[in-house]
């Protein structure tokens, strides 16, 4: 089956540069965000205050036409304020179930880590099954749904940590960072009047998102590069400084992605750098190292580097497509 991954292509480059319109000199990360959401998959946004976390999470929610909501997380959020309640009504003598902000196609949840975990939970069902359980009831969301999570990692006071089940349903966690003093000051001229975000249009459907994530699907990965994930996210629960390693979700995780990033590219074939190129964002979040091995400095970056630098992987020149050899 050939993929119209030219499509997927063009789909991709057309977001990237809607929102590099109001996010200076962050294409590699914005083409992350843009991966995820081609992977069916939830994004953590993480870093210092002021570099542009919900900047990069609306201007990418904009650029789509899907429904959006934005939720700010504060230590009184109920998991009702997320998911919705059922109320009596007098008219009809009936509890009446009205829905909240997490029933959208994106959903912004604002410093995620400022809400208590009870309330963090209220997301796990969500962002797994793309459902809503409610007194006993079910109630299916709408798609393409996606998760844009923010949090500060520096400020502690006032937090709390997310549970483990929470961080391994997101897909990726994207760094944003500081500009570099030329981007800084195209940032000062771009901003001077008016905000690029009041102008930014829709650029995508929702139904172009949900084909595009079907031709992803159909994205060639050979058996050699399925091993080679599955050594890698093996390794990390082995390794000897980490005690928990990535889940079985991560290894998918790296599959999906990879698929993505290859028909970003206009290729219908995944290639060794395509996973290698995703590792750190789709695996380091997952990874908790044990005590000793933070006490020597190590971070799980540094770990995963370790375990990819000595993991051998499949020929890089020659990939398997279709029953035939092609150059990568």
């Amino acid at each position: 089956m050939q993929v119209e991954n030219d499509s997927v292509e063009a789909l991709g480059g057309k977001i990237v540069q809607n929102v590099s319109r109001v996010l200076v000199g962050k294409e590699a990360e914005i083409e992350l965000c843009v991966i995820a959401l081609l992977s069916r998959g939830h994004l953590l946004i993480e870093d210092v205050p002021g570099v542009g976390k919900t900047m990069l999470a609306k201007s990418l929610a904009r650029s789509l036409g899907c429904s959006f909501e934005r939720l700010q997380f504060t230590p009184d959020l109920l998991p009702s304020d997320v998911t919705g309640v059922n109320i009596y009504s007098p008219s009809t003598q009936q509890f009446e179930f009205r829905q909240g902000p997490i029933f959208t196609q994106v959903l912004l949840a604002d410093e995620i880590n400022r809400a208590t975990p009870k309330t963090q939970s209220a997301l796990l069902e969500a962002m797994e099954e793309r459902q809503v359980t409610v007194d006993g009831t079910t109630y299916p969301l709408s798609l393409p749904f996606l998760v844009l999570a923010t949090q500060n990692p520096v400020e502690f006071a006032g937090t709390f940590p997310l549970p483990e089940a929470q961080v391994d349903r997101f897909l990726m966690r994207v760094n944003v960072g500081y500009l570099d003093i030329a981007h800084e000051v195209q940032v000062l001229d771009r901003f001077q009047r008016d905000s690029p975000m009041e102008q930014l249009a829709p650029v995508v459907t929702a139904d172009e998102v949900l084909a595009a994530q079907k031709m992803v699907q159909e994205i060639y990965v050979d058996d050699q590069l399925k091993e080679y994930i599955a050594r890698v996210t093996h390794r990390t629960r082995s390794h000897a400084d980490i005690g928990l390693g990535a889940s079985s979700r991560g290894s998918l995780g790296l599959f999906r992605s990879a698929q993505a990033r290859a028909a970003l590219e206009g290729r219908d074939f995944v290639t060794p750098d395509d996973v290698k190129a995703l590792a750190h964002p789709v695996l380091a979040h997952r990874l908790i190292l044990k005590a000793n091995a933070e006490l020597r400095g190590l971070t799980p970056v540094k770990v995963l580097n370790q375990i990819l630098e000595s993991e051998p992987v499949p020929p890089p020149n020659v990939v398997t497509r279709y029953g035939r050899r092609v150059a990568s």
